[in-house]
């Protein structure tokens, strides 16, 4: 049971704008109130928590350092509390939002091409997108599912499956001295890898009969798309899934120095809360996401 009474909404919305302007009279603009009205919900709520939120000077307002530890967590809860709404809105109808967790190179180079279609198939539900690149835990966040890259081993979810990858060496043409025709002579140059994949190297060289204790050895980026520049910058070689450049080699200005069909242990997966498989946007997309890996995996003619 609580031993306080939380501030109305009219306060907290009050607060949350004269805060973001440091101004009662822009505040009072956005929100349709007059300022008078705005200074009495800043001073009902200055009373009620016991904690000066603002300095007046003049004409303007400034913030206190509490003030503006307030606005942050206030603004924070507002925009989570404005997400949430959509989201059990999106669960009554067959339109909405679904609010899906994203591995940041994989949406920019495989989903978002396709997306066009998604939204001209199903006008009436659109896909908000965020990044996380590791596990999460759904209750503490306004994730409704997630494509995740690994093992479908994630506690209280449903998954599915969507394709593996194979993964490539890439760098640009100047960084080499010469042809490389084997495999272990990538060591002769600079590795780089990937923070979320850190044995990726060294599973690779692995599978092509290469051990070696210097695999591990090299900078690390948390982005493919880091990794990438990086290797079109000529700052050394790195191992990304081939189809993050696939047909942009010559645009990147990059080459793949050593052709090898290597395929990773672990695949991309549509992961969801179990009790939220049945949402109408998250239905909708799981159909059709699992309709265009299928299209993808397919063997090419």
């Amino acid at each position: 049971m609580r031993k306080f009474k939380i501030p109305n909404m009219g306060a907290l919305l009050a607060f949350e704008a004269s805060a973001r302007h440091e101004s009662f009279t822009h505040a009072a603009k956005e929100l349709f109130l007059t300022e008078s009205a705005i200074s009495r919900q800043i001073a009902t709520l200055e009373s009620n928590l016991g904690v000066r939120l603002f300095v007046r000077a003049k004409q303007r307002v400034v913030l206190t350092r509490a003030g503006r530890l307030y606005s942050t967590q206030v603004r924070r809860a507002l925009e989570n509390l404005d997400r949430d709404t959509l989201s059990i809105i999106a669960h009554g109808s067959g339109g909405g939002y679904l609010e899906l967790a994203v591995l940041p190179t994989f949406a920019s180079q495989w989903l978002i091409p396709r997306l066009k279609d998604f939204n001209d198939r199903t006008p009436d539900v659109r896909i908000n997108m965020g990044v996380r690149t590791d596990t999460f835990s759904f209750e503490e966040s306004h994730f409704e599912a997630a494509i995740h890259y690994g093992k479908p081993t994630w506690p209280g979810t449903s998954s599915d499956y969507l394709f593996g990858e194979e993964v490539v060496p890439i760098c640009s043409p100047s960084l080499l001295s010469k042809p490389i025709k084997k495999p272990h002579e990538l060591l002769a140059y600079p590795l780089l890898h990937s923070t979320t994949r850190p044995d990726a190297w060294t599973r690779w060289l692995s599978d092509l009969g290469v051990e070696d204790n210097s695999t591990m050895q090299g900078v690390r980026y948390e982005l493919h798309t880091m990794l990438i520049s990086a290797a079109a910058a000529g700052l050394g070689v790195a191992l990304v899934p081939k189809f993050f450049v696939e047909g942009q080699l010559k645009q990147l200005g990059l080459i793949i120095p050593f052709e090898a069909a290597t395929v990773a242990d672990s695949a991309y997966y549509l992961v969801y809360p179990t009790e939220l498989s049945h949402g109408k946007p998250l239905e909708l997309f799981r159909t059709w996401l699992l309709e265009q890996a299928s299209a993808y995996k397919a063997p090419k003619p």
